[in-house]
């Protein structure tokens, strides 16, 4: 993953309407929430859930498909995976070439 892309992710969760959002669709799982039910959760304008749901499609996080005359909204878990890989994959990799590093901070 390349950085500007997580960076563009992450601005992008980091709103609060957003981040809550994400969350309800990625604890919906692979089916999923319509636009009306996310609407309700959330307690928001439709064109306030527009504008937030068009943020998180852009940056590859969120999917749409229409379904007859609902429109239902999924989280992208592979895009997801990859964020979280992007900010894990590194974890503790200079401390285990400088421990004394780890003892000067503590």
């Amino acid at each position: 993953m390349k950085l500007e892309q997580a960076a563009k992710q992450l601005e992008a969760l980091g709103n609060p309407t957003r981040l809550k959002l994400y969350r309800i669709l990625v604890r919906a799982g692979e089916a999923g929430k319509p636009v009306g039910t996310l609407q309700e959760n959330l307690g928001i304008a439709a064109s306030t859930l527009s504008h937030h749901l068009h943020r998180l499609i852009l940056t590859g996080l969120v999917s749409q498909e229409r379904q007859a005359t609902t429109l239902i909204c999924r989280a992208n878990y592979p895009i997801m995976r990859d964020l979280v890989g992007f900010l894990a994959d590194e974890c503790c990799a200079d401390a285990a070439s400088n421990p004394a590093a780890g003892e000067a901070a503590a």
